[in-house]
């Protein structure tokens, strides 16, 4: 079963690289944990996750989407915007600098895939050769309170994209 709204999110530790202006794209700084619980209590966040980096529908609608809509999440109270995927926080990083999120969205790796488990929206993407992979989702938090879950079902972006998470904020 998967998380619902009025659950509590589950506690998990992703890692990431804090945004730097100043490191080149090639630079491999070392990813720190990023303590769900401990970062989003008491605030209003996104969470939302990519099946893989680099591939083409979260290159190019996905993330994008988010990276643009920033400063509307602010205006509805958004105070942070953190992009999942089931690999490492060096790849999240380089991601990151690629598509030039900043400091708009945190660009974090579940490598374990432990806290996507934890939500229930792991899947199995090995016959396309990616492994176990998230679910291409998005949720909303308010003080670690679930708000919104929306999930991708078929291929692209509807339930999971800024949009349809700005209308239900």
């Amino acid at each position: 079963m998967s998380i619902q709204v009025g659950d509590i999110i589950p506690d998990g530790v992703l890692h990431y690289v804090p945004f730097d202006p100043k490191e080149d794209i090639t630079a491999c700084p070392r990813p720190i944990a990023y303590k769900i619980h401990e970062k989003l209590k008491g605030k209003k966040a996104v969470i939302f996750a990519i099946p893989g980096p680099f591939t083409p529908t979260c290159s190019e609608s996905h993330v994008p989407g988010f990276i643009s809509a920033h400063e509307a999440l602010q205006s509805k109270g958004v105070s942070e915007v953190i992009c999942i995927s089931v690999v490492d926080g060096f790849v999240m990083n380089a991601f990151a600098k690629a598509y030039k999120a900043g400091d708009k969205v945190i660009m974090a790796g579940d490598g374990s895939h432990a806290f996507t488990d934890s939500l229930g929206l792991s899947q199995d993407l090995t016959a396309n050769g990616m492994g176990i992979r998230s679910k291409r989702f998005a949720i909303v938090v308010d003080d670690l309170v679930v708000k919104y879950v929306g999930i991708e079902t078929e291929r692209g972006v509807t339930s999971s994209g800024a949009e349809a998470v700005l209308s239900k904020l």
